[in-house]
């Protein structure tokens, strides 16, 4: 092990290269980054909250809302159902879970469950049927969302608050807003450096505002803009790919607020990706009547100002659902999805909590997390010095320089957010990287005492604390790993940190030192180990 292995000498210039290319960055001023060329790293470490001052909101879905409001889509669809097939019917009652509805011809109950099953049951994400229709006494039918499905529309309610939230967050210019989901309904906002929460809690209680309206094919983009923009139309930015804006016609055809469900899904036949969507009892009709006097013609959906999507109508959708079809990737189609589906919150959202991390608190705890830092480094560099002089104790100190730089860039190149326990968890990994080289240096010293020679001392110093090096830092590891998955905000912080820490740690313990102890033995042909 002491000897020269040219792969470790490659291995520890390379990560000294990286340390120093992406932890640089956080020492210069923005001026100096937004210069740099592109090829070169420019991000620097986020502060968190705590560090940098900001809101918290702690968010409640009100999941019962948005089940009651599914039920009173679902007594509409029934309705437009059966009037569609002139089944006769008395008697349509909601329920917590679902509705129940009389057919007055006992003749045709076959034919409305038949027609009920086909048109309102729809498969979930999980594969399962989201609505059970069960035949009762008296020529009544019973229709329940499981609870299976009531749950998964509960955990997509909050995927698609988070989003909605996310866009409205990002439209303030908040830096890096942290948004995570808590529990089954909770979501849990960090906005650093926006400091009042009620203008967060303001823009986060918007609706999206999703439209359909036709596109204008009389005149073209150019033309429009040439100041031949006909009435009752008007220029709309695009975010499709297809074109960078439209000419669509100020009518609102059919408003987002009918939307009851958009979903990506594949073409049964030539598998091609596209994107499903479904409308209420009243969006239905409109959009039949729209279809039916347009087709061929393109109609663009349109989301807060902008153009998401315009295709073309290939025929008459009269059944309250449709897809859309393009060159779109899964990732694409998705992200479509959401878009239809965020056009409204899905429920109600509940402040539970509400915080307020003032710029000047955050300054202190940035500089009560340097003078931590400084003490602990300085501490560990006097005790190492003090027990194992100057040339052991200087190695493991350079190795400990390496391990800081490591872990900043570390965190830089991926972006985390530096919290205050984030900064314990950095003291922490100090230490522990010291303790392994004391467990080396230790191990040395009773080889030396056994009566071993220098070099085989210094091998067996390494080869046999490895071993508990490992243990050591695989117990630390699991344990960080339960904080980052089980834990929210700042536990996460401290846990990602001390996760970067447990493999820098071992890497600059273990190969840099014994990388340096290598050319010193080498060069100086040393007869006794300085710290037997």
């Amino acid at each position: 092990m002491m000897q020269l292995s040219r792969w470790k000498f490659v291995a520890v210039v390379a990560a000294i290269v990286f340390g120093l290319l992406f932890a640089t960055p956080n020492l210069l001023p923005a001026s100096v980054r937004d210069a740099l060329p592109g090829f070169l790293p420019s991000k620097t470490l986020n502060l968190g909250l705590d560090l940098q001052g900001g809101s918290y909101l702690l968010l409640e879905v009100d999941t019962k809302a948005l089940q009651k409001e599914k039920v009173t889509n679902l007594l509409e669809d029934v309705r437009k159902t059966l009037r569609d097939e002139q089944i006769a019917f008395t008697e349509l009652v909601a329920g917590p879970a679902g509705a129940t509805v009389r057919i007055t011809d006992p003749g045709r109950i076959d034919d409305a469950y038949t027609v009920m099953t086909t048109k309102l049951v729809q498969m979930t994400k999980s594969n399962q049927p989201d609505l059970r229709l069960t035949r009762r006494n008296d020529q009544r039918i019973e229709l329940l969302f499981p609870q299976a499905a009531l749950t998964e529309q509960a955990a997509s309610a909050v995927e698609q608050s988070i989003e909605i939230i996310r866009r409205r967050v990002d439209e303030l210019g908040t830096r890096e807003p942290s948004i995570t989901r808590q529990g089954t309904n909770r979501i849990v906002l960090q906005a650093p450096g926006e400091s009042d929460p009620e203008k967060l809690k303001a823009v986060i209680g918007q609706t999206a505002k999703l439209t359909f309206q036709m596109v204008d094919t009389s005149v073209s983009v150019e033309e429009a803009q040439a100041g031949r923009l006909p009435p009752g139309s008007e220029i709309l930015p695009s975010t499709d790919r297809f074109a960078q804006a439209y000419v669509v016609r100020r009518r609102v055809d059919v408003s987002g607020d009918m939307l009851t469900n958009a979903q990506q899904v594949n073409d049964p036949q030539t598998g091609e990706v596209q994107v499903s969507f479904r409308f209420n009892g009243q969006g239905a009709r409109r959009f039949a009547e729209v279809t039916s006097k347009n087709i061929g013609k393109p109609f663009a959906i349109v989301l807060d100002g902008k153009v998401i999507s315009a295709p073309n109508i290939q025929s008459a959708i009269t059944g309250g659902s449709g897809v859309i079809t393009g060159s779109y990737t899964v990732e694409s189609a998705n992200e479509l999805a959401i878009l239809l589906r965020a056009g409204a919150l899905p429920a109600p959202l509940k402040v539970e909590e509400q915080r307020t991390v003032g710029a000047e608190l955050g300054a202190d705890a940035v500089e009560a997390g340097k003078i931590s830092t400084a003490v602990g480094f300085t501490a560990i560099l006097v005790f190492m010095l003090i027990a194992y002089g100057g040339l052991f104790g200087g190695i493991s100190v350079i190795a400990l320089v390496v391990n800081g730089l490591l872990i900043i860039a570390a965190m830089s190149a991926t972006q985390a957010t530096l919290t205050l326990p984030g900064i314990a968890g950095l003291i922490l990994t100090l230490a522990v990287a010291v303790d392994a080289n004391v467990l080396i240096y230790e191990r040395m010293r009773d080889e030396v005492r056994a009566g071993r020679p220098l070099v085989t001392a210094m091998d067996a110093g390494f080869s046999r604390a490895m071993e508990t090096i490992i243990d050591a830092n695989l117990t630390t590891l699991l344990a960080a790993l339960i904080m980052f998955f089980f834990g929210a905000g700042p536990v996460r912080g401290f846990a990602w940190t001390l996760s970067i820490g447990v493999f820098t740690s071992v890497f600059t313990a273990v190969v840099v030192t014994q990388l340096l102890l290598a050319l010193w033995f080498r060069y100086a042909r040393p007869k006794t180990l300085p710290i037997a």
